[in-house]
């Protein structure tokens, strides 16, 4: 599979793990401390192949998703589950822990963040919904993120991706329909 786009990951294995799963260029963030020589490179990246963001499934490489979205607007994003994330010995968490298809699955379900949005989803809405404030919240939150290809939030972050992403309240309220026939079992 051969990616067009420059793939932003947080450091040298990823950039391995990246390259073992797929055919594609990588610029490395070298962690959460982003300098502004790597914000330049991303957005030539940009302006000339395109971006996609690639960060681990942690709060860091949430931080560094967030700091280039700021600062290079158009980036698309590819998001991998924890569960997908996790080192065989149980000690690490990381895109370079990753099994080589589920890089490539996240890498196929990339997410471009749209400039128009119909109708906002509320917090009222994740309240009413049960997605936050509640029992059984966070695992709902963990499915929703999965239906939607948003990744894992916590319940104060959740409405700020369902924005970043642009996600209707149509799309939310399919999603959110499978979610609960999935709890239902």
């Amino acid at each position: 599979m051969k990616i067009k786009e420059i793939i932003v990951v947080e450091g040298k294995d990823d950039t391995t793990a990246i390259k073992r799963a797929v055919d594609a260029d990588t610029i490395e963030t070298n962690g959460s401390a982003i300098n502004q020589e790597t914000i330049e490179k991303i957005r030539r990246a940009q302006e000339t192949r395109g971006v996609i963001i690639f960060t681990d499934p942690d709060f860091p490489g949430e931080k560094i998703r967030n700091t280039i979205s700021k600062e290079v607007s158009g980036c698309k994003h590819a998001f991998l589950s924890k569960e997908n994330a996790i080192a065989k010995n149980g000690k690490g968490l990381g895109v370079e822990h990753a099994p080589l298809t589920a890089i490539r699955e996240a890498l196929s379900d990339v997410q471009l963040m749209s400039d128009t949005i119909t109708e906002e989803i509320t917090q009222e809405d994740l309240l009413t919904a049960g997605l936050v404030g509640g029992e059984g919240s966070k695992e709902r939150r963990i499915l929703l993120g999965k239906q939607l290809k948003i990744g894992y939030t916590n319940g104060k972050q959740l409405h700020k991706r369902l924005m970043m992403f642009q996600i209707s309240k149509q799309e939310f309220a399919e999603a959110l329909a499978v979610v609960m026939q999935e709890e239902k079992g």
